[in-house]
Formats: C-alpha cells, structure tokens, sequence
C-alpha cells in the first residue's frame, strides 16, 4: 500500500505555532472539515487561501510548503 503524498505543513506549523485546525479555520473564515482535510494531505488550500493561511499564523508561505529539494 503506497503512502499519500505529503505537499504541505499546515498541520506541522499549527503546532510549532500551538494553534488548532478550529483556531485556523475561525481565522480565515473556513469550515473545519475543509481545514482539517488540508492538515490530512486530503485536499490542498487554494493559492490565495495558503497566503491568508501564512498571514493568520505570522509565517512565510513557504514554511506552509513541503520542499521540493
């Protein structure tokens, strides 16, 4: 069984942050599932929604991001 691939850090800069997907989601004005799904690799945020995502927890949009390297 192969794994599902990893594309972001959301789930791992809420917590260096000590914020929860409910905390996230009130502050960008999104649905918890939607969050917790994106903190899952389930489902990825739009490009406009990873810079409100970046901006809610102080963090540079590419923190939010798996390297490519």
């Amino acid at each position: 069984m192969s794994e599902k691939p990893i594309f972001n850090r959301i789930k791992a800069v809420l917590a260096e942050k000590g914020k929860t997907n409910i905390w996230l989601a009130e502050a960008i004005g999104m649905n918890r599932s939607t969050v917790s799904k994106w903190c899952t690799n389930d489902m990825q945020p739009t490009v406009e929604t990873l810079f409100a995502i970046a901006k809610a927890l102080d963090v540079n949009v590419r923190e939010l991001l798996v390297s490519s390297k």
